[in-house]
């Protein structure tokens, strides 16, 4: 009877593998935890957005992540004469502007109003004019921030010029220095319905939240294909011992067996 290859396995780590696979198994799942940490972040945004509750006045709102997107109702004067054009803002493929006004509130304080998105033209001046009624009205729109750029190169501050002032990716800070006076630390997203206007095409920015979901499950399986393949490498076949009928006494002893016989 033929003897049969008999090996067994066992798992004898290697140290590169082990060295490679130490450093990126916790970049991978970090990489998945904070994946998941925006998609609650951009559901909780989704969410605000789209709910359809009462408007606040301006007064109560604290401009923190809470109120944002949230509706909210503002009582004062457009300042007509110092504007801000925000540059670089796309809106359909065409290059123009976000159209920033302070409002004097009635009750004392700057609010500044996003009024929308503006064409440049070629000169890169806004295409239509942007001036504005100083009357005293009531608005409406949402909580929301100044845009953020999504990487910062560096030299994108314009200097302060003739008003309307030109500026890229600027701070509340900034901007309530340009002003000379203190600003309420969030801006208005005027309401597309509002009159003295321009495109209003409100929504949250970046990725949508189930994007966020699709990429942390896409980290996560290439952690768990990382543990796979560490194990498959390092588990490694070894002979067994020699079965017990092939041992050296065992063979010794058949062959004192048969010089008996020969006897």
């Amino acid at each position: 009877m033929s003897d049969v290859d008999d090996t067994r396995r066992e798992f004898r780590p290697a140290l590169v593998p082990t060295l490679l696979a130490a450093a990126l198994m916790p970049l991978l799942i970090g990489l998945g935890v904070w994946q998941l940490s925006r998609y609650e972040y951009k559901t909780g945004l989704e969410q605000a957005y789209a709910a359809s509750a009462e408007p606040i006045a301006a007064d109560a709102v604290t401009g923190d992540d809470g109120d944002r997107f949230r509706p909210v109702t503002a009582l004062g004067r457009y300042d007509a004469e110092r504007q801000f054009l925000i540059d670089n803002m796309v809106s359909r493929g065409r290059n123009g502007f976000f159209v920033i006004t302070p409002l004097r509130l009635e009750g004392g304080g700057v609010l500044l109003v996003n009024r929308g998105w503006i064409a440049q033209d070629a000169r890169r001046r806004p295409a239509a004019d942007i001036g504005v009624g100083e009357e005293t009205r009531r608005i409406e729109g949402r909580v929301g921030h100044l845009p953020v750029a999504g990487l910062d190169l560096g030299g994108g501050d314009v200097a302060a010029g003739p008003w309307p002032s030109v500026r890229q990716f600027p701070d509340i800070p900034e901007l309530a220095a340009a002003l000379a006076e203190p600003v309420e630390p969030w801006v208005l997203l005027l309401s597309p319905q509002a009159a003295d206007g321009f495109r209003r095409e409100w929504e949250p920015g970046g990725l949508p939240a189930t994007r966020h979901l699709g990429y942390a499950v896409q980290w996560f399986a290439l952690a768990t294909a990382l543990a796979v393949i560490y194990v498959v490498v390092n588990v490694r076949r070894r002979p067994r011992a020699a079965r017990d009928d092939d041992s050296p006494g065992r063979r010794l002893g058949r062959d004192d067996g048969r010089m008996n016989e020969r006897k």
